[in-house]
């Protein structure tokens, strides 16, 4: 089967899907951004909500009850919106600064990327970073040979993941249609419900991404046993977001979609 004969477009998230293994770039940035204001997260609360665009991701935080407690004893006063905002200023050069840091492939990332093209596919990309975060990671994935043709960014739509609008935004100014012939391909449910949302073929990323948080390193170094239940872990957590196949990691993309296709 030629994957163009079904789908014309594929939209790629960034961190933790073709980039930065593990997705740990806004977990950094955001313990940071909040443990300059005396409160600590955990890796688990910060993950819950990624793949939101920033400001919401920060906003979710601040509504979970025990960081709104740890907020009101840090801070004196419940947060509010000119938190957010604050938190957000705090948030952009933190989020440079680490996004860059992860900015390398995920390995067998490029070599997708360019069977795509070759097979006559077109490649864009939407990412809950705004662009000002994206700026460096856009750069450093250039020189590594990929360049997204259409990238969409928080803060660019009306509203971001989980609702369709970035994949919307992404298809009208390609001209691409119907929303069935382009896949969304995500690490986390966000993501995933996005890609949903829109009507497209949607495909979850397990191993690199949000659900497990491990670098390619640790995560091949877990035992097998635990490796495999972790993949299924995040499977069902993808499959449950409305994911129609999952994949460990791009690597794995056009075998896959060749499948769900014959």
């Amino acid at each position: 089967m030629a994957i163009h004969d079904h789908f014309d477009l594929v939209i790629f998230d960034w961190a933790g899907t073709t980039v930065d293994f593990g997705c740990h770039a806004p977990v950094i940035a955001l313990r940071e951004a909040f443990g300059r204001r005396g409160v600590a997260l955990s890796d688990a609360q910060v993950r819950r909500d990624m793949g939101r665009p920033k400001a919401d991701h920060v906003r979710a935080l601040l509504h979970d009850p025990d960081v709104a407690a740890a907020w009101r004893g840090a801070q004196g006063a419940a947060p509010t919106e000119a938190d957010v905002a604050a938190l957000m200023t705090d948030l952009g050069p933190l989020m440079r600064e680490q996004a860059a840091r992860a900015a390398q492939l995920i390995e067998g990332a490029r070599a997708t990327f360019d069977a795509l093209r070759a097979a006559g596919v077109r490649v864009a990309s939407s990412t809950g970073y705004t662009r000002d975060m994206m700026q460096s990671v856009l750069s450093k994935a250039a020189e590594q040979g990929y360049a997204p043709e259409q990238v969409v960014c928080s803060g660019e739509t009306p509203a971001g993941r989980p609702t369709p609008l970035m994949i919307y935004k992404t298809c009208a100014e390609l001209g691409v249609w119907p929303l069935s012939r382009v896949v969304k391909v995500d690490d986390t449910e966000a993501g995933v419900a996005e890609g949903r949302a829109a009507g497209c073929f949607t495909v979850g990323v397990a191993a690199s991404g949000n659900a497990i948080g491990l670098s390619q390193e640790d995560f091949l170094a877990l035992p097998a046993v635990e490796r495999e239940a972790r993949l299924a872990a995040a499977e069902k957590s993808l499959v449950a977001a409305g994911a129609d196949v999952v994949i460990d990691t791009v690597a794995s993309l056009i075998p896959a979609l060749e499948r769900a296709r014959r």
